[in-house]
């Protein structure tokens, strides 16, 4: 449980930095697709949208606005319903006398609270990792020699277990 979380969060990190690797370090002459020709999607579509997820873990809005916020009005048009509003990425209003459809806010409440148990997280897996690692090389034969076998307890113990067979046949003659 320990390694596929620790395997998961290396993925999540490999995953931002390759996503924020921009495409402009790519040469000039680089092929350039045709209209007829089919590009790759599927794959830049999932590093999009793990991006997108990413993303909007460490930057979490909410529509609950406080008296003194200003409300933006979302660009993406007026008279839109509450769903079209929502599909948008966008809050729709209770009141009247405030726009149909605004921008959400930052919520820094909401953002500390997960970078904290990000972090509290993280030093969970770092404090037990020692513990878990200690507790598996104590059990290996590899790494521990007094889990090894000794030839000449071995070689004692054969020889009892042959002495004690020897007197149970001559007890059952």
């Amino acid at each position: 449980m320990l390694l596929i979380g620790t395997r998961l969060a290396w993925n999540c990190v490999v995953l931002v930095l390759l996503c924020s690797v921009s495409s402009s370090f790519a040469p000039p002459t680089q092929h350039v697709l045709e209209k007829s020709e089919v590009a790759p999607s599927k794959l830049n579509m999932k590093l999009k949208d793990a991006y997108e997820s990413v993303l909007s873990f460490f930057r979490p809005v909410t529509c609950h606005h406080r008296d003194e916020q200003t409300l933006i009005p979302c660009h993406v048009g007026d008279g839109l319903n509450t769903t079209e509003c929502l599909e948008n990425k966008c809050c729709p209003s209770k009141n009247s006398h405030e726009p149909k459809c605004y921008m959400p806010f930052k919520d820094n409440l909401q953002l500390t609270f997960r970078v904290l148990v990000l972090v509290a997280g993280g030093f969970l897996i770092l404090g037990c990792l020692p513990f878990c690692c200690c507790a598996f090389l104590q059990r290996s034969q590899c790494f521990n020699p007094l889990r090894r076998a000794n030839k000449k307890i071995k070689k004692i113990v054969r020889k009892k277990r042959e002495h004690s067979d020897d007197v149970y046949d001559r007890l059952l003659n």
